[in-house]
C-alpha cells in the first residue's frame, strides 16, 4: 500500500511541478489554439425547441440568463464550437395510428425549422451530413449543423421513416426518451420489453442499413446490451454521464462504458448538472420542481402552447430556487473517468444546451473553451483533446456509413 501510496504522490508532485513551470497565461492561451484549431462538435442540443418560438433569431447573441437559451451562431464562434447536432426531440405520446401520424408530421415541422434558420443565415451556418462538411464548413468560418432524431416514437411503428428521416438530414435516432415507446425501455420508466421490443431489433438493423447512428442514451441498461449484441455499427450515447460518479438511472455503468468501447462506439459526456453531480438536499427546489413536472405530465405529449408555458414556468422555478450547479471540473472528472474505463477512443461531448445542460463555468455555449482549458491543465494533448471534441464521433459516423454501404453493395450483387 505504501508502494502505491508513494507511486500516486510521486506523479502528482511531478505533474504540479511541471504545471508550476508553465505560466497561466501560456496554459490559457495553449487551451485557445488548440480550440480554434481542432474541429469542436457537440453532439447533442435541443437548440430547435428556441427555434419554434416566435421572434428567436439564431443570427442574434442571446443572454442565457435573461432568455434562457443556450446557443446561437455568434455565441458558437465565440465559443470555438464548429458544429453542433440539432434534436428533432418529441416528447413520448400515446401509441396508435392517430398519435403515430401528428408525431410524424410534428418531426417534419422541427426539419423545416431547422432547415429554415440555417437558410436564413447561410452566411453563418450551412446543414452538415457527413464528417466532411463539418470540416469544410471549418475552413470557411461557418457554423455546422447536424439533425439528430430525440426519441425512436418520431417513426411510430413505420421503418420507413427512418430512410425518410435520413434523407432530410439526420444522422442519428435516440432510440427512446424518458418513456417506453414500441421500440425499447427507458431507463426511466418501467420494464416493459425487457430491453429492445421485436420492432427494435427491426428499427437497428434498419438504421445499419440505411447509414444512420444509433443513439442509445436515455435507453434501459438492458436495452442497451440488446442493442450491443445486434448492431453491426458502432454506437454513441449522444449525451451521457458515468454512474460511478453520479447515480442517475441515466448515466451509463463501467460495464456499458467498456461494452461501448469493445463496440467501438462513443460516449459523448453530457453537462446537464444532474447528471454530472448528485444535486444537494434542497427541498423547496425539489417540491416547487416536481410541482411543474406534475402540471405538466412530466413535459410528455405537450401541445406547442403547453410546452411554452412549461418552459416559462420551469424557468420562473429555477429563477426562484436556483441551482448549485455542477463545475466544469466535475464534467472534466467524468471525461477523466470513461477514458480510465473505455479509453481516450471512446468519449467525446454532448452537451443537451438548451435542454437542461450547462454546468457553473460553462453555463452556455460561449464557454465551451473552459472545458478545453481544464482538459489542458489535466495534462491532455491536443491529439486526445481533439478526439474528445468530435474526432470519435466523427469516426463513429464515418464507419457507419461504411456498414450501410457495405450493405448495399451486397444488395446489388445479391440483386
Amino acid at each position: 500500500m505504501r508502494k502505491i501510496t508513494g507511486i500516486i504522490l510521486f506523479n502528482l508532485l511531478a505533474f504540479t511541478m511541471g504545471f508550476a513551470a508553465e505560466k497561466p497565461g501560456s496554459v490559457q492561451k495553449k487551451a485557445a489554439e488548440i480550440q480554434r484549431s481542432v474541429l469542436a462538435i457537440d453532439s447533442h442540443t435541443d437548440t430547435p425547441l428556441q427555434m419554434i418560438q416566435k421572434g428567436f433569431d439564431m443570427s442574434v447573441r442571446h443572454d442565457p440568463h435573461k432568455e434562457y437559451s443556450k446557443i446561437d451562431f455568434p455565441r458558437m464562434k465565440e465559443g470555438g464550437l464548429d458544429g453542433a447536432f440539432f434534436a428533432v426531440f418529441v416528447s413520448q405520446g400515446p401509441r396508435n395510428a392517430e398519435a403515430n401520424e401528428k408525431i410524424r408530421l410534428r418531426a417534419l415541422m422541427l426539419f423545416d425549422t431547422i432547415g429554415s434558420a440555417v437558410a436564413r443565415n447561410h452566411d453563418l451556418a450551412e446543414l452538415a451530413v457527413t464528417p466532411g462538411d463539418a470540416g469544410r464548413l471549418k475552413k470557411i468560418g461557418k457554423r455546422a449543423v447536424f439533425i439528430g432524431i430525440e426519441n425512436g416514437y418520431a417513426i411510430g411503428n413505420d421503418l420507413s421513416l427512418i430512410s425518410t428521416f435520413y434523407l432530410r438530414g439526420a444522422r442519428y435516432i435516440t432510440l427512446c426518451h424518458t418513456k417506453n415507446n414500441d421500440i425499447c425501455d427507458s431507463s426511466t420508466d418501467s420494464t416493459e420489453h425487457h430491453g429492445l421490443s421485436q420492432f427494435g431489433y427491426e428499427v437497428v438493423q434498419e438504421m445499419n442499413h440505411v447509414g444512420m447512428m444509433v443513439d442509445v442514451s436515455h435507453i434501459s441498461d438492458k436495452a442497451l446490451t440488446d442493442v450491443l449484441a445486434f448492431t453491426k455499427a458502432p454506437v454513441i450515447a449522444s449525451h451521457s454521464c458515468a454512474k460511478a460518479l453520479c447515480n442517475n438511472p441515466r448515466n451509463l455503468t463501467d460495464d456499458l462504458l467498456r461494452a461501448i468501447a469493445k463496440n467501438g462506439g462513443v460516449i459523448q459526456m453530457c453537462i446537464l448538472s444532474d447528471y454530472v453531480k448528485t444535486p444537494l438536499p434542497n427541498p423547496a427546489r425539489d417540491s416547487a420542481r416536481a410541482a411543474v413536472r406534475k402540471k405538466f405530465r412530466d413535459f410528455d405529449g405537450l401541445s406547442d402552447d403547453e410546452m411554452k408555458t412549461a418552459r416559462k414556468e420551469w424557468n420562473a422555478m429555477n429563477d426562484q430556487f436556483p441551482q448549485k450547479l455542477a463545475t466544469v471540473s466535475d464534467v472534466v472528472d467524468h471525461i477523466d473517468h470513461i477514458v480510465s474505463v473505455a479509453g481516450i477512443n471512446h468519449v467525446g461531448i454532448g452537451t443537451d444546451f438548451d435542454g437542461g445542460g450547462g454546468v457553473d463555468g460553462c453555463f452556455d455555449v460561449s464557454e465551451m473553451g473552459n472545458i478545453t482549458l481544464e482538459l489542458v491543465k489535466r495534462g491532455y494533448s491536443k491529439n486526445e483533446i481533439r478526439k474528445i471534441w468530435g474526432g470519435n464521433l466523427m469516426r463513429v459516423m464515418k464507419k457507419t456509413d461504411k456498414v450501410a454501404q457495405k450493405y448495399k453493395l451486397t444488395c446489388r450483387c445479391n440483386g
